[in-house]
């Protein structure tokens, strides 16, 4: 059926389409696509593939999405070099059309666009979506990184227990991914009225999906000093307020080794893994990295007769430690050296009752 629709559009459409290609005027920005520059420019940002049928409609349905910072259609995972429409659609070559997604990991959580991804397919239907048959238009979820697979799969494995049918989305890692011809790119922005196997109304719940968090719904906050005082232990106070140090060896997470999540004593917001944490020997908790650098401020220290770089949570403004260029080499050279007493420590089998279930698929493994 598409195929269709670009040989009457290359007939039809060759005027309109190349006068709106030479068009050189400043296109105005949605507040999403303003927010996701800014986002480009600092956030956390990772990639994900998904294939869904006609890529021009599931490019368009993550463009809607807020944290969604860039797309792109193309071919993935065939046996061939730079291959062409006319090659991918002969289906000979194995590619499947897909779309590159990349989000920002701290502004759009991937299992809601994997959610939004399965309301836009028939996940149960192998080599079809809509009116397009054949293998390039099979279905799948396709991962660069260990976590973004257990993620993945996790994820699918859920919601097939939703469908009565078996569900038949790929979820593998990506062998390669070649970018689509430029008139592929943003179709539907550029043909508004072009085909698309997904039904319109998707899209505007896309750009519900996730909406910026109201200022009533912001889930950590500094809290003033009364209250801390009167919360906190006096050598929790005099750590994360007056910036003390606590006695090495003798503090209640250096030695701890079970999986779960570090918190902010002073506000509950996640800080560290145990998947990061290591054994250094200095006897405080040490690791290799806070989970996102937005987490933590970090400022000269020139206390004590040395110049060290202390290390604050950037919500609670405590103090927390402070990070050295010693650390293990394969996880980065970092050691971020933390007081226990400015830390709580999470289990993982209480993750999900305490509020901190989007956070058990880190504590995997790398």
């Amino acid at each position: 059926m598409k195929n269709i629709f670009i040989f009457l559009g290359m007939i039809l459409g060759i005027a309109v389409f190349a006068t709106s290609c030479g068009d050189s005027k400043k296109v105005n920005l949605t507040g999403n696509e303003k927010e996701n520059e800014k986002i480009m420019e600092a956030g956390n940002v990772k990639e994900i593939y998904f294939a869904g049928g006609c890529f021009w409609g599931t490019e368009h349905l993550f463009q809607q999405v807020r944290g969604v910072v860039g797309t792109e259609v193309g071919y993935a995972n065939g046996n061939i070099k730079n291959p062409t429409y006319e090659q991918v659609i002969s289906h000979t070559t194995g590619f499947t059309e897909a779309v590159k997604v990349k989000y920002d990991a701290d502004q759009v959580d991937l299992k809601l666009l994997i959610n939004l991804f399965f309301k836009s397919i028939d996940p149960t239907t192998l080599n079809r979506q809509g009116n397009d048959v054949g293998d390039n238009y099979r279905s799948g979820i396709y991962f660069t990184d260990n976590n973004t697979e257990v993620v993945v799969k996790s994820e699918v494995e859920k919601l097939a227990k939703n469908y009565s049918k078996p569900v038949v989305v790929e979820t593998i890692t990506l062998k390669n991914f070649y970018k689509a011809e430029d008139y592929h790119q943003d179709y539907l922005d550029k043909n508004p009225g072009g085909y698309c196997h997904i039904e319109p109304g998707l899209f505007e719940v896309a750009r519900k999906a996730n909406p910026l968090p109201k200022k009533s719904e912001v889930k950590y906050q500094k809290q003033d000093k009364k209250v801390l005082k009167q919360k906190l232990t006096a050598e929790q106070y005099k750590v994360t307020q007056e910036n003390d140090t606590e006695r090495p060896f003798q503090n209640e997470y250096w030695d701890e080794t079970r999986e779960g999540i570090y918190v902010d004593i002073t506000t509950g917001e996640p800080l560290f893994i145990s998947t990061d944490k290591f054994e250094s020997g200095c006897g405080w908790p040490s690791f290799s990295k806070p989970i996102t650098q937005k987490l933590i401020s970090e400022k000269v220290d020139n206390s004590v007769g040395m110049t060290r770089t202390e290390v604050r949570s950037k919500t609670g403004d405590a103090h927390l430690g402070h990070v050295f260029d010693d650390g293990p080499k394969d996880k980065g050279g970092l050691r971020y050296c933390i007081n226990s007493a400015s830390l709580k420590f999470i289990p993982k089998a209480e993750m999900e009752k305490k509020g901190y279930g989007d956070y058990i698929s880190l504590l995997n493994k790398k």
